[in-house]
């Protein structure tokens, strides 16, 4: 299984994403967005692909607003081609920005509430257990993550908040340990405490906290594997 993990200037989580999938078993490969996605990857077309990882960091130093720009990078038109196609892709942190800046999934993500960058673990709620991110846990299990970021606040209008409930388009919300949904279990302002979201297809997902992160035994907790299961 061949899973591209895309590189702009400014990446930084690229290679936590191959180590995390390296140890599920996927043949994740660094792909720098100026050689293209199925050029870097060593496939004939995006479609060829087993999967695509957007990375965090700080794409462009996250300038005009985290994602802006590398949302813009031709690569992108190969993305939205392997997503078409249906091939499983998955925003993380910086890479939700660019997922949100390049419309696969809707809404923004913008400065945190607390205007500071924070970096601490969260505990997400499982809202979906039936598409291939989700399907290691149990509906409405807690899982503990990392987070990041500066400007990970989801934010949408009414309309499309409602859209995306009423769609069951929400993954994961962060949540006290016992699950509960609250204002003070939110680290960001996200809206209705949002933290991953899926695109118009199951097959696209995007969420700021770091599943890389809680992947590997060695470096604490395991709970973030079973997201990256959907390309093991």
């Amino acid at each position: 299984m061949t899973v591209a993990v895309v590189q702009f200037g400014g990446s930084n989580c690229d290679r936590d994403a191959v180590a995390a999938l390296s140890h599920l078993g996927a043949d994740a490969e660094l792909v720098w967005h100026d050689d293209g996605l199925a050029a870097g990857a060593g496939v004939d077309t995006p479609a060829a692909l087993d999967g695509i990882v957007l990375p965090g960091g700080f794409s462009y130093g996250d300038y005009l607003r985290a994602g802006a720009i590398a949302a813009q990078a031709p690569i992108l038109e190969e993305v939205q081609t392997a997503v078409d196609a249906g091939v499983p892709t998955l925003g993380v942190c910086n890479g939700a920005q660019v997922g949100a800046e390049s419309g696969l999934i809707p809404g923004a993500f913008t400065t945190n509430a607390s205007a500071r960058f924070q970096c601490e673990h969260v505990h997400l709620r499982v809202e979906r257990a039936d598409t291939s991110w989700t399907s290691a846990y149990e509906p409405g299990a807690v899982i503990e993550v990392p987070i990041a970021h500066a400007e990970g606040r989801f934010v949408a209008d009414d309309t499309t908040a409602e859209q995306l409930d009423a769609d069951g388009r929400v993954l994961f919300r962060y949540c006290e340990p016992d699950g509960a949904v609250t204002d003070a279990a939110n680290p960001n302002g996200s809206r209705d405490n949002v933290a991953g979201v899926l695109g118009e297809t199951d097959n696209v997902a995007v969420m700021m906290p770091h599943p890389e992160r809680a992947s590997l035994p060695d470096i604490g907790g395991t709970d973030g594997q079973g997201v990256l299961r959907a390309f093991a």
